[in-house]
């Protein structure tokens, strides 16, 4: 019998090649049609495994053929082959198979499926190959090379590792051919293991062939990482000139780390360049780095360009990779204008150009098992960038202990006796610190010589708890803290200046100085409950406070006697006129020293939370009531120094937090009463009438006034989206089990290191929307004048239809009437591409950019954008 390749054409075959879903048959009801022999002299040692829907198969055939009819399989060695017919030629060693026409409908049914070890299956119209020699010939077929597709045209197997193409569409769109929205025609190519090598090969949109015509091309197949150039997008600056922005190189170097190198350049000479590693061994560590560089030439020509460069890694270690050892970092540093003169290498995020600050952190840990002591040893940076100024931690380290009861046994057999409750703690504490040096005096030679800061402080925290009258919990503690510098500070007054005044000079000391201080604490606290009950909905309201009063002392160390403070007078014409000043030796530390003043007195505070009991619900079978946190805390603090002098009272503070809407809106608020008379006085100064506020040692009460508030501020946020009105709320926002970052994967890590470097470039079309807001309220009065300040910040995403979607972020500063940064970002899903525009209506950073590329990560690359930055704006 000759074999006839089916070739049927997917545009004016459509209502033909359009597949009705037909239920297969029962395989339980299908019978073994025939089995052959081993074969002997080739690979193909297995056994073929023959069965069909239909057992009426024709007897008048040679007995090396075997035919199957109606789903119809194959097997052997690690491949299957179904279709609605197949003809195998075991003399030949060839198989046939095709599909079939619906009686009934007419259509296209059957088509064969070839599907081999664990790659994805193949599926065609017809085919025949060699089973002994693995080559074979394939028409109109269809397979999923690792995220991309190819359809149509005709495919001839050379062997297992190699197919030769022919007019074949390969697309990243999973849409079956011609309803495929974007592809590459290959005229001829082979596919390799890693790559497909084209010929001749042209763009196809819609069905509609594009004039751009490729003489030869590699399509990667990423089952692995694949090194190769990265293509720049073109465009022009007005300040900087015509730019190739974002060219540059991948390179694989192994299956633990990349490396992307891009670069931007400017005609007019400006330049960015930027390399990325990721790097990953699992069950061991992960991380990226990111160098950043850039030369930019905003002013004149005879200007002096701008030279900027950051610096960020991110590291992370396996938990089970070392236990009782962490290892993790965080680096953020550059110069401070690094992203205000670079915006586009953070995709115009508003929250990266207006931050203030730049921290890193390098942390180790080591728990040393088998005893009470563990290490942390930190390297930490600090940048202001409005001030331009950076502080650094080189290192900093801590030994810690945790507290043991001394005079407690192991084999203790009942209750404890009160001494045995006593608890010890100890910690030690080193650094060496650069405080607020100038950015451009950071790495001079007398930075670190002379601004290089460093000591030790020691903790022994003694303590007792018990438990009296089963209604009071009794606690006493004493303190003790040591500081050990290597430099203390002296002051004096410089005779002689020119303007006639005494001038103040600090010189350093150097020399082993030590300053030890502690403080003794004793209290009681206990819980008063009270409960309201009610008939109907609510059942009952229950309050419960917990007051604490503590006796707490502290000696005055700036008494002479300790040697921690000294006094210097103004002049030498003593006693008059002249003017003195105390200091502490210890200030200028980076651990500070023991403070001045005695204080011996009682402390106060008061905590409340309310909560209310409700009637289960009549859907809710278990008819358990529901509880509502109405107060979650509302606390009051004050303490009362026996010894002071005047104004004994410090001032009451108070702050509480409460949510509402099943935990949705949380609310935090706080502030400061001053329980004394304000006095207002006049004052002159340059000839100007000034007034300011004097507090009196007078009780506000006593004039039958509420104490005065000093200052206010409270906040709240809510947060909203379609999915959290529908899951069970988690009011305390805890980590759910298997959300640690630690048990991702690798493709998982990779890809969030890519939400992470452009967030902007993935929307969530799922959740149809989302909506944060918040707002903050601030009061301060001084006396004589007070200022208040709120502001109201928002942001979400918005489904317009299913394809559509509106991201903002924004706010309004109620006292100045203005909006604050405000960000609009529009997604539509193009199924195969992804169009999205960014725009900042108004403010600095004014600009906009539209984006059209195809999704696939495999030729991100191919994008038409447009965009106005916010130099560009007249």
């Amino acid at each position: 019998m000759r074999d006839t390749i089916i070739k049927l054409n997917p545009v004016k075959d459509s209502k033909l090649t359009r597949q009705r879903g037909k239920k297969g048959t029962d395989t339980s009801k299908v019978k073994a049609a025939k089995d052959t022999t081993k074969k002997k002299g080739n690979s193909f040692d297995s056994e073929i495994k023959a069965q069909a829907g239909d057992t009426t198969i024709a007897i008048h055939i040679p007995s090396d053929f075997l035919i199957l009819l109606h789903n119809a399989r194959i097997s052997f060695e690690d491949a299957s082959l179904d279709a609605d017919y197949i003809r195998v030629d075991k003399k030949n060693h060839l198989v046939f198979a095709r599909g079939g026409r619906d009686p009934l409908t007419g259509a296209y049914i059957g088509r064969p499926i070839f599907k081999q070890k664990d790659q994805d299956p193949l599926i065609c119209d017809s085919l025949v190959f060699n089973y002994v020699t693995k080559k074979g010939f394939i028409h109109n077929a269809a397979s999923k090379q690792d995220g991309n597709f190819i359809s149509g045209g005709e495919a001839k197997r050379l062997n297992e590792e190699e197919i030769a193409y022919r007019n074949v569409l390969y697309s990243t769109c999973d849409k079956p051919y011609p309803e495929t929205d974007f592809g590459i025609v290959i005229t001829k190519g082979i596919a390799e293991k890693h790559m497909i090598i084209s010929g001749p090969a042209y763009l196809e949109i819609e069905g509609v062939p594009i004039p751009i015509v490729l003489p030869f091309g590699f399509f990667p197949k990423p089952d692995q990482r694949s090194s190769g150039a990265i293509l720049p997008t073109f465009g022009e600056d007005q300040q900087l000139g015509f730019f190739l922005k974002g060219f540059g190189i991948y390179l694989g170097l192994s299956d633990y780390i990349d490396l992307t190198n891009t670069a931007t350049y400017y005609s007019k000479g400006s330049f960015d360049v930027n390399s990325l590693a990721h790097y990953l061994k699992k069950y061991k560590y992960q991380g990226t780095l990111s160098l950043s560089f850039g030369y930019h030439k905003y002013g004149l020509e005879t200007d002096p360009a701008a030279k900027d460069f950051n610096i960020q890694w991110s590291h992370s270690q396996d938990a089970a990779a070392h236990p009782g050892t962490t290892f993790s970092a965080s680096v953020n540093a550059g110069t401070s204008s690094f992203y205000r003169n670079s915006p586009a290498q953070t995709n115009y995020n508003l929250i990266a150009l207006t931050q203030n600050n730049l921290r890193s952190s390098i942390a180790y840990g080591k728990v040393f098992t088998g005893t009470p002591f563990n290490l942390s040893v930190n390297l930490s940076h600090s940048q202001d960038l409005t001030a331009k100024t950076v502080t650094l931690e080189l290192p900093t380290f801590s030994l810690n202990m945790t507290s043991l009861s001394p005079f407690d046994k192991k084999d203790r057999v009942g209750e404890q006796k009160w001494y045995q409750r006593i608890t010890v703690g100890y910690s030690l504490q080193g650094t060496n610190k650069i405080n607020n040096v100038a950015e451009d005096q950071l790495f001079t030679s007398q930075t670190f010589s002379k601004r290089l800061q460093n000591g030790f402080t020691q903790s022994i925290p003694v303590s007792l708890s018990l438990n009296i009258l089963n209604y009071f919990q009794f606690n006493s503690s004493i303190n003790y803290t040591e500081r050990d510098y290597f430099q203390t500070i002296r002051k004096r007054f410089a005779r002689g200046s020119v303007s006639g005044l005494d001038s103040m000079v600090v010189d350093t000391v150097s020399g082993f100085r030590r300053a030890g201080d502690y403080s003794i604490s004793t209290g009681l606290s206990t819980k008063v409950y009270n409960t309201m009950f009610f008939k109907g909905t609510l059942q009952a309201i229950r309050h419960v406070m917990t007051p604490s009063i503590s006796f707490q002392y502290r000696p005055d160390f700036s008494d002479p006697g300790y040697g921690y403070y000294k006094t210097i007078v103004s002049s030498a014409t003593i006693p008059y006129p002249y003017t003195s000043q105390k200091y502490s030796i210890f200030e200028q530390g980076v651990y500070g020293g023991p403070s001045g003043g005695k204080s011996a007195g009682l402390a106060f505070s008061l905590d409340n939370t309310i909560e209310a009991k409700l009637r289960a619900r009549k859907s809710d079978t278990s008819q358990t009531p529901r509880k509502i946190q109405l107060l979650q805390g509302l606390s009051f603090s004050t303490f009362y120094n026996f010894i002071a002098d005047s104004l004994k009272l410090s001032p009451i503070s108070f702050s509480g937090r409460t949510s509402l809407f099943n935990n949705k809106l949380g609310i935090n608020f706080g502030g400061t009463l001053n329980p004394y008379v304000n006095q207002v006085r006049d004052s002159v100064s340059n000839g100007q009438l000034i007034r300011y506020a004097r507090v009196i040692d007078r009780y506000t009460f006593q004039d039958g006034k509420f104490p005065t508030l000093t200052n206010f501020n409270m906040s709240m946020s809510i947060s909203l989206n379609s999915e959290s009105l529908h899951q069970p709320n988690n009011p305390n926002n805890q980590i759910q089990p298997g959300s640690n970052l630690q048990n991702m994967n690798k493709q998982q890590a990779e890809k969030l290191a890519l939400i992470n470097s452009n967030p902007n470039a993935y929307v969530d079309f799922n959740i149809p929307w989302n909506i944060s807001v918040s707002y903050s309220f601030a009061y301060n009065n001084t006396g004589v004048s007070t200022f208040i300040s709120n502001s109201l910040n928002f942001n979400g995403d918005l489904n317009i239809t299913p394809k559509w979607k509106i991201q903002y972020s924004s706010g309004f500063d109620v006292k100045a009437g203005q909006f604050t940064p405000t960000s609009i970002s529009i997604y539509r899903d193009l199924h195969c591409w992804d169009l999205s525009a960014q725009w900042i209506p108004f403010g600095f950073y004014k600009f906009y950019n539209v984006t059209l590329k195809v999704k696939a990560s495999v030729l991100q690359d191919l994008k038409l954008s447009k965009r106005k930055d916010y130099y560009n704006n007249d």
